[in-house]
Protein backbone atom coordinates (compact mmCIF):
# COMPACT_ATOMS: atom_id res chain seq x y z
CA UNK A 1 0.00 0.00 0.00
CA UNK A 2 1.71 3.34 -0.86
CA UNK A 3 2.80 5.64 1.89
CA UNK A 4 2.46 9.51 2.00
CA UNK A 5 5.69 11.36 2.81
CA UNK A 6 5.84 15.27 3.10
CA UNK A 7 9.03 16.97 2.65
CA UNK A 8 9.88 20.95 2.54
CA UNK A 9 12.56 21.89 -0.01
CA UNK A 10 13.91 25.00 -1.00
CA UNK A 11 12.68 27.31 -3.93
CA UNK A 12 15.43 26.56 -6.16
CA UNK A 13 14.89 22.79 -6.12
CA UNK A 14 10.99 23.20 -6.65
CA UNK A 15 11.66 25.57 -9.67
CA UNK A 16 14.10 22.27 -11.13
CA UNK A 17 11.34 19.88 -9.83
CA UNK A 18 8.10 22.54 -11.73
CA UNK A 19 10.50 22.68 -15.00
CA UNK A 20 11.78 18.91 -14.98
CA UNK A 21 7.93 18.34 -14.92
CA UNK A 22 6.99 20.47 -17.20
CA UNK A 23 9.62 19.64 -19.74
CA UNK A 24 8.25 15.54 -18.93
CA UNK A 25 4.69 16.37 -19.16
CA UNK A 26 4.37 15.20 -15.62
CA UNK A 27 2.80 16.44 -12.26
CA UNK A 28 5.04 17.00 -9.08
CA UNK A 29 4.52 14.22 -7.58
CA UNK A 30 5.63 11.79 -10.74
CA UNK A 31 9.08 13.34 -11.14
CA UNK A 32 9.34 13.56 -6.97
CA UNK A 33 9.05 9.42 -7.05
CA UNK A 34 11.06 8.76 -10.05
CA UNK A 35 13.77 11.27 -8.33
CA UNK A 36 13.63 9.39 -5.23
CA UNK A 37 13.41 6.04 -6.72
CA UNK A 38 16.60 6.54 -8.71
CA UNK A 39 18.13 8.27 -5.71
CA UNK A 40 17.43 4.97 -3.46
CA UNK A 41 18.69 2.58 -6.06
CA UNK A 42 22.20 4.61 -6.65
CA UNK A 43 22.69 4.53 -2.70
CA UNK A 44 21.95 0.90 -2.85
CA UNK A 45 24.33 -0.02 -5.63
CA UNK A 46 26.70 2.41 -4.17
CA UNK A 47 26.84 0.59 -0.60
CA UNK A 48 26.38 -2.48 -2.21
CA UNK A 49 29.69 -2.01 -4.30
CA UNK A 50 31.44 -0.02 -0.96
CA UNK A 51 30.76 -3.85 0.89
CA UNK A 52 32.34 -5.93 -2.45
CA UNK A 53 35.08 -3.17 -2.24
CA UNK A 54 35.77 -4.20 0.78
CA UNK A 55 35.25 -7.95 0.65
CA UNK A 56 32.34 -8.09 2.91
CA UNK A 57 30.36 -9.15 -0.20
CA UNK A 58 30.28 -10.97 -3.06
CA UNK A 59 29.35 -9.14 -6.91
CA UNK A 60 26.11 -11.49 -7.00
CA UNK A 61 25.61 -10.79 -3.19
CA UNK A 62 25.77 -7.11 -4.04
CA UNK A 63 23.49 -7.69 -7.38
CA UNK A 64 20.99 -9.52 -5.15
CA UNK A 65 20.90 -7.14 -2.87
CA UNK A 66 20.06 -4.39 -4.79
CA UNK A 67 17.32 -6.65 -7.10
CA UNK A 68 19.67 -6.54 -9.68
CA UNK A 69 21.15 -9.39 -12.53
CA UNK A 70 25.20 -10.02 -11.77
CA UNK A 71 25.70 -8.57 -15.43
CA UNK A 72 23.56 -5.22 -14.58
CA UNK A 73 26.12 -5.36 -11.08
CA UNK A 74 29.40 -5.71 -13.23
CA UNK A 75 28.09 -2.80 -16.01
CA UNK A 76 27.96 -0.81 -12.63
CA UNK A 77 31.02 -1.89 -11.10
CA UNK A 78 33.02 -1.23 -14.36
CA UNK A 79 30.85 2.32 -14.87
CA UNK A 80 31.87 3.33 -11.15
CA UNK A 81 35.23 2.03 -11.70
CA UNK A 82 35.40 -0.19 -8.53
CA UNK A 83 38.27 -1.80 -7.25
CA UNK A 84 38.13 -5.60 -7.27
CA UNK A 85 39.25 -7.47 -3.89
CA UNK A 86 41.28 -9.71 -5.45
CA UNK A 87 44.99 -10.16 -3.34
CA UNK A 88 47.77 -11.22 -4.79
CA UNK A 89 48.13 -14.38 -3.61
CA UNK A 90 44.57 -15.09 -4.42
CA UNK A 91 46.13 -14.33 -8.11
CA UNK A 92 49.12 -16.60 -7.80
CA UNK A 93 47.13 -19.27 -6.24
CA UNK A 94 44.65 -19.48 -9.14
CA UNK A 95 47.63 -19.58 -11.87
CA UNK A 96 49.27 -22.13 -9.86
CA UNK A 97 45.95 -24.07 -10.57
CA UNK A 98 45.85 -22.66 -14.03
CA UNK A 99 49.32 -24.43 -14.60
CA UNK A 100 48.51 -27.74 -12.70
CA UNK A 101 45.07 -28.49 -14.47
CA UNK A 102 43.28 -28.54 -11.48
CA UNK A 103 40.66 -26.25 -11.81
CA UNK A 104 36.98 -26.91 -10.61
Amino acid sequence: MPVTLSTRVDDELAETIDEVARAEGMDRSTVLRRFLSEAARDWCIESALADYEDGRVTLWGAAERCGLSLWEMAAEAREREVHVPYTRDEFERDLGALRSGDIA
